[in-house]
């Protein structure tokens, strides 16, 4: 089985910072793409940013300037620096991986239990 520990949610004021942290762990053969979702209340989930093997990455519009997505591949680490918080980023933050638990298995994504981040005006 492949585990998604997740950290660094928390309360914060409107223009504060936040940092999450994502740790992939178990049975893990490659890792491919990494990323951040979130899903608000009454929303559907939505990316907020992505970072493939070879650290190229993709945001929403909305967070674009404010997140920056990171990796260790070494440590199977994902994290997500958000600066300037805004009350619309106020949603539980979910951990997402995509990789294979052995080379003749296909790709699956993996998702950690979510972090609660609370932006406050």
């Amino acid at each position: 089985q492949v585990q998604l520990v997740e950290s660094g949610g928390g309360l914060v004021q409107a223009g504060g910072s936040l940092r999450l942290s994502c740790a992939a762990s178990g049975n893990i053969f490659s890792i491919n793409t990494m990323g951040w979702y979130r899903q608000a209340p009454g929303k559907l989930r939505e990316l907020v940013a992505g970072i493939t093997s070879g650290s190229s990455t993709h945001y929403a519009d909305s967070v674009k300037g404010r997140f920056t997505i990171s990796r260790d591949n070494a440590k199977n680490t994902v994290s997500l620096q958000m600066n300037s918080l805004k009350p619309e980023d106020t949603a539980v933050y979910y951990c997402n991986v995509e990789g294979r638990r052995s080379p003749s298995l296909l790709t699956a994504h993996y998702w950690g239990q979510g972090t609660q981040v609370t932006v406050s005006s």
